[in-house]
């Protein structure tokens, strides 16, 4: 019988995942099975420029996957059975069980509202499709002089509340930030953020601490009111409840505690990957929610699934990041250069030149996707050693 490899999710992390085990494995002793709830592969890294109204190009996974030996399954998880080692799935069947030999996990994070009363009744999210295609209804349907709120000034919220004002200059469009304004980035760059923030009229609330969100609007800690027609909510993300309803081993926040090679610390069978799990990177820190983290954090999944299946030794890589690219709209940005542990450098990139570096790599993330199969490592081993062999640690 064929070892059985099952990937939960077609995200950045799931998805080349997938594409590095069809690569590094022989499909005449492995069978490879994705599951992903939506029927086509979404970059989530443009989920603002859709609620902006931008069209994006589609990419079926089916299509994706033709010709790789790799097995597509459209259906939603329900559940995961880390012990006896089976998936639950819903889809327009019905109700249904698969079970695996090796299991990656990759079903991501969504919107979370950290408690705050009112964010699910009355907020806009855009962490997924569907949520950012509804705040792209909403903004429709607002006239001249709308306004619209971003709570949250992290990446995310960045993106969103300068590809808002970029693209609808008749709104009026604001930013509620915890902490201070881009207080993380260099010099440099936080100058640049605030030059752009002005040019495009965004107005800015620091050290604004969200406690309820309305239907007029968002109330801070000290009881005033930032009015908005269209409230945004970027101000945290959270991994599913599924893992943490199994057997396996998560944090507080109900990611996957795994080792450095992906695989879960509870379970020898289970990996996880992107933000479902909790990874150790460079300087010993928790690695962000993130595609900077997650293609990696596959990457190296994958090369440890396969080289203990096929009896070579095991990569020690520790992940590490370079850069933190933030768009400001179509043909803006910054690339703010950073430690391997994450920490701003005094050096940054900015405006056009910085736009173009940011889409180059937004089109290579998805590229790596639409071509799962047509990059090295490219020579598919046979197994050689036995499944149980999975639970020893190379």
């Amino acid at each position: 019988m064929k070892h059985r490899i099952v990937v939960l999710g077609a995200g950045y992390a799931g998805a080349n995942a997938a594409g590095r085990l069809a690569r590094r494995l022989h499909p005449d002793d492995t069978e490879i099975v994705v599951v992903n709830a939506d029927p086509d592969f979404v970059e989530r890294v443009r989920s603002h420029q859709l609620a902006a109204g931008q069209k994006l190009e589609r990419r079926r996974l089916i299509d994706v996957y033709a010709g790789t030996g790799v097995q597509v399954r459209i259906a939603r998880v329900t559940a995961v059975d880390a012990d006896r080692k089976t998936v639950a799935l819903i889809d327009d069947q019905g109700v249904d069980e698969i079970a695996y030999d090796t299991l990656v996990y990759a079903l991501g994070s969504t919107s979370a509202d950290n408690g705050v009363p009112g964010v699910s009744e009355h907020a806009y999210a855009i962490a997924g499709k569907p949520s950012a295609l509804r705040l792209h209804e909403r903004l429709q349907e607002l006239d001249a002089s709308g306004t619209v709120l971003v709570v949250g000034g992290g990446l995310t919220g960045i993106e969103v509340a300068t590809e808002i004002a970029e693209s609808r200059p008749d709104l009026r469009v604001s930013i509620a930030a915890r902490n201070g304004f881009g207080d993380w980035l260099s010099t440099k760059a936080q100058q640049h953020l605030r030059s752009t923030f002005n040019r495009l009229d965004i107005a800015v609330h620091e050290h604004a601490d969200i406690t309820r969100v309305r239907a007029e609007g968002a109330v801070t800690g000290d009881g005033s009111v930032i009015p908005a027609q269209a409230t945004v909510w970027t101000a945290g993300f959270a991994v599913h409840p599924i893992a943490a309803a199994t057997s396996l081993e998560v944090d507080e926040t109900g990611r996957i505690v795994v080792d450095a090679t992906m695989r879960s610390v509870s379970h020898p069978d289970v990996y996880a990957v992107g933000d479902a799990a909790l990874a150790q990177g460079a300087g010993n820190k928790p690695l962000r929610m993130s595609c900077a983290s997650g293609v990696p954090m596959a990457h190296h999944a994958a090369d440890a699934i396969a080289a203990r299946l096929t009896g070579r030794k095991v990569p020690q890589k520790t992940i590490g990041y370079a850069v933190q690219c933030i768009s400001l709209g179509r043909h803006d940005a910054i690339i703010q250069f950073v430690t391997p542990d994450d920490q701003p450098k005094p050096s940054a990139s900015t405006g056009k030149t910085a736009a173009r570096i940011k889409e180059f790599v937004c089109k290579s993330a998805a590229w790596s996707i639409t071509h799962p199969t047509n990059m090295l490592p490219t020579r598919r081993r046979h197994m050689i050693v036995a499944a149980e062999a999975l639970a020893v640690t190379a």
